[in-house]
């Protein structure tokens, strides 16, 4: 068997995690969740969930990973060394594949309105108009188009696909955000947006809804139970300080989705102004894909020729999100494939893409009854139990002295320290409480 992929430096890990981590969730999802819940006070019970029920369940599939150095399939069935540990492994391939088949048809729809912005720019009008309106054709070919950017990392390995591609994708998202945030910022109305932002409502941070609403926006936005950050903690050298790089990846994670949120609610703020209908019938604001393909496209043509390079910039950011993402969706089954089944990578990712682009097709031509359906099935139910069940494995099924000689690999004095003092019980007891509540909360 060739050998194993590893990240070649720290950094190189940190940002390929958070590239996970940091996917359309946190830009879409997180600011929309904060001015809905509360303002600042969401954000400060997200930060504290993020630690206290994320961080654990992270340190337990890079504790996993490192160990076994092992894809999920083959990590679970050694540490517990039943048949039980396998499928597992095989229902989180089978989930994480799932995913990725939708979320490629979202980063299609970014991909086709990154381009109008240049078809825009460049006076082609047609191409414009056929780039933004929907049509099974657009979105069958854009998904493609964006799988195959995907696969053309992954077949790069670890160090020189994943590894190279996140070390640069990465400080450019933080760059364009950055630089959006200062445009936005002086625009009419980003104030009000700043103090539905920044201003606590500390009434609700008690409210049920909201616990639940931060909690599983902590735990998805993470990209947890799923075995990506398992696989990419199984490509982490043995002389890594595993709890400090957990700590590292949970801090970019949170403080990308803090960013996005001080770029998106002041710029639907700006919107609000400019005459853009920014809540709901129900008074809630606008989220998700209307939020991100009507209501800000709708801004971007108020502000003018300048709009069309606001527009480029901010859908080069949702388009290096998804792609950040889409990687190590990517490597939990072709980890899987290349080691179980011995098949070659670049062999491995091209059949993998190409079954993943069939369930897309498929979704794409049922898009009414299928496309909800999908992403419901795996984020809603799948991912959290996915999650439980790894607090299970670490907790419950895997030794606990096999557990602290791995952590003491890059660190011989773990034992002594705050994490191992409260780690091992917490993963146990606490974490798999907290997240049957929460799963039991979303589905009622």
């Amino acid at each position: 068997m060739a050998a194993r992929g590893e990240f070649s430096s720290r950094l190189g890990f940190i940002l390929a995690a958070a590239g996970s981590a940091v996917g359309l969730g946190n830009i879409w999802g997180f600011p929309t969740q904060v001015a809905s819940n509360g303002g600042a006070a969401f954000v400060f019970v997200y930060v504290i969930l993020a630690f206290v029920l994320a961080y654990p369940v992270l340190m337990a599939e890079l504790v996993i990973g490192r160990a076994t150095r092992a894809n999920m399939v083959d990590a679970l069935g050694e540490i517990s060394n039943s048949k039980i540990g396998r499928a597992t492994g095989i229902w989180g391939f089978i989930t994480v594949s799932l995913i990725l088949a939708f979320y490629s048809l979202v980063a299609g729809w970014m991909l086709a309105y990154f381009l109008q912005t240049i078809s825009q720019i460049l006076g082609f009008d047609a191409v414009s108009l056929w780039l933004t309106t929907s049509s099974i054709e657009r979105d069958v070919i854009f998904c493609a188009i964006f799988m195959a950017m995907t696969a053309g990392i992954v077949t790069g390995g670890v160090s020189g696909g994943i590894e190279r591609w996140s070390v640069r994708l990465m400080p450019t998202l933080i760059i364009i955000v950055a630089l959006l945030i200062i445009y936005v910022s002086f625009q009419q109305g980003a104030l009000e947006g700043w103090k539905a932002y920044l201003l606590p409502d500390f009434k609700r941070v008690m409210d049920p809804d909201l616990l639940v609403n931060a909690m599983g926006q902590a735990f998805f936005s993470m990209s947890l139970g799923v075995g990506t950050m398992l696989v990419y903690g199984s490509y982490v050298s043995k002389k890594e300080s595993l709890p400090s790089l957990g700590a590292y990846v949970a801090l970019v994670d949170i403080g990308v989705a803090i960013l996005a949120g001080m770029l998106i609610i002041p710029a639907m703020y700006v919107a609000l102004h400019n005459g853009v209908q920014i809540f709901s019938e129900s008074g809630e604001l606008i989220a998700g894909d209307s939020l991100i393909f009507t209501v800000l496209p709708a801004l971007f043509d108020s502000m003018g020729p300048i709009g069309l390079f606001v527009a480029f910039a901010f859908f080069a950011l949702m388009l290096i999100a998804a792609l950040t993402s889409s990687i190590s969706m990517l490597e939990v089954p072709v980890a899987y494939i290349t080691e179980s089944k011995g098949i070659g990578r670049k062999r491995a990712v091209w059949m993998l893409i190409g079954a993943i682009l069939v369930v897309s097709t498929i979704i794409a031509f049922n898009m009414g009854s299928l496309f909800g359906l999908v992403i419901n099935l795996t984020t809603k139910y799948s991912q959290p139990l996915l999650g439980l069940a790894l607090c299970i494995f670490a907790g419950w099924v895997w030794k606990r002295d096999e557990i602290l000689n791995e952590l003491k690999e890059g660190n011989e004095n773990v034992e002594h320290g705050l994490f191992w003092k409260i780690w091992p019980w917490y993963v146990k007891f606490v974490c798999p409480i907290v997240i049957a509540i929460m799963f039991y909360r979303s589905v009622i």
